[in-house]
């Protein structure tokens, strides 16, 4: 008989190893070599349970505290610990069954709030205005979805018949095998984890108690939603097979750019070009708001270009709330273009008889912190 590994070297750990670095060794393995996993494979099957085994002793204190004297020898017949692993089953293995159904207990049906054959969701993707955004909207959307089959009313089975109990996993929907101390349950081959057979299935959907078609669904947009908003319809998803759950939808919103205002959060920004003599002189301008009033702003003397006017209580409705964002009015002061003659000749006017820093302080400013720097590099 062939002398049997070390757990330690088999799970890939040192002596010293902490129970968290052995219980990472062991998911990482058993992971790898789970029978779901390597269908049909023999090897992969033979290293599991061997991994299983070590963990199973490596796992607990006491029977790694007796594995660090005596060996395998403390696990044999008569060894003092019990009769070794046969028939321990999933229940006898204290945190071992915790840590199986924790890592597995997706992949082999765990009862977790499992919902066989449950619908799938669907997404629906949206534009809308930004009006839309403000005011909020109800419309109609069209989608393409598995429906109830309406002949069996999703029991998949011809009318005047029902589904009978899958006598193969007793309408469990999942098998289960022995093997060694493990117990491996699978999707039940006979009903595909449905729990039941058909032996006369509906002719309009084939069994499947659903069939394929196109929808119409009202949707209600509420006002203040923002790009990216989720909006989920329960149980507007796909039918489940055969009587399941449906699914859910959930529309996601995207707004389209406006051509006059921006958006940020529950603000509303609008760039508005301004003539350099309103800037210079003083004057009023009118602007649109996003509910479609007019708003009039009174712009001071001596206004620069970028300077912003607060509009409060302007901006976007706050989602389900009864707030509003602020607008901000930013002014683009505009070089005049295309001047007469007589333009011209008065502009060269108002430049002589300007008073540098007392008309431009900016610019003023700004060449004489120059001057001052070409003279620090000339001493």
């Amino acid at each position: 008989m062939a002398e049997k590994q070390d757990y330690y070297e088999m799970l890939g750990v040192s002596k010293g190893a902490s129970k968290d670095e052995i219980k990472k060794a062991y998911r990482k393995l058993a992971m790898k070599y789970h029978p779901d996993r390597n269908p049909d494979d023999a090897e992969a099957e033979q290293k599991f349970k061997e991994i299983g085994e070590a963990y199973e002793v490596l796992g607990d204190d006491d029977k790694r505290a007796a594995y660090d004297r005596m060996g395998h020898a403390a696990f044999e017949q008569g060894g003092g610990m019990g009769g070794g692993f046969g028939g321990a089953g999933m229940g006898g293995m204290g945190g071992f069954g915790d840590i199986f159904e924790e890592m597995f207990g997706d992949m082999m049906g765990g009862r977790r709030g499992r919902q066989r054959g449950r619908g799938a969701d669907l997404r629906y993707d949206m534009e809308i205005s930004l009006e839309d955004a403000f005011w909020g909207k109800d419309t109609e959307i069209r989608v393409p979805a598995a429906t109830t089959c309406e002949t069996c009313e999703g029991s998949g089975a011809e009318p005047g018949s029902k589904p009978t109990t899958c006598g193969t996993c007793q309408g469990d929907g999942r098998v289960r095998a022995q093997q060694g101390f493990f117990t491996i349950e699978r999707t039940c081959p006979a009903c595909g984890g449905q729990g039941q057979v058909i032996d006369r299935p509906c002719k309009t959907c084939q069994g499947a108690g659903r069939r394929q078609e196109e929808r119409t669904l009202q949707v209600s947009i509420p006002a203040g939603v923002e790009d990216g908003t989720r909006i989920r319809l329960a149980g507007e998803g796909e039918a489940g097979m055969r009587g399941a759950p449906s699914g859910d939808l959930y529309i996601f919103l995207g707004i389209e750019p406006h051509r006059i205002f921006e958006r940020d959060g529950a603000n509303i920004y609008c760039r508005v070009p301004i003539k350099m003599t309103t800037a210079a002189l003083g004057g009023q301008i009118e602007v649109p708001a996003i509910d479609g009033s007019r708003a009039r702003i009174s712009v001071p003397e001596g206004t620069q270009p970028g300077q912003q006017f607060r509009l409060k209580g302007k901006g976007m409705p706050i989602l389900r709330t009864e707030r509003r964002g602020d607008m901000y009015v930013e002014v683009d002061v505009e070089v005049p273009r295309n001047l007469s003659k007589n333009q011209k000749e008065l502009l060269r006017q108002f430049d002589e008889e300007s008073t540098g820093e007392k008309t431009s302080p900016n610019s003023e400013g700004f060449f004489s912190k120059i001057k001052e720097f070409w003279e620090d590099l000339t001493e």
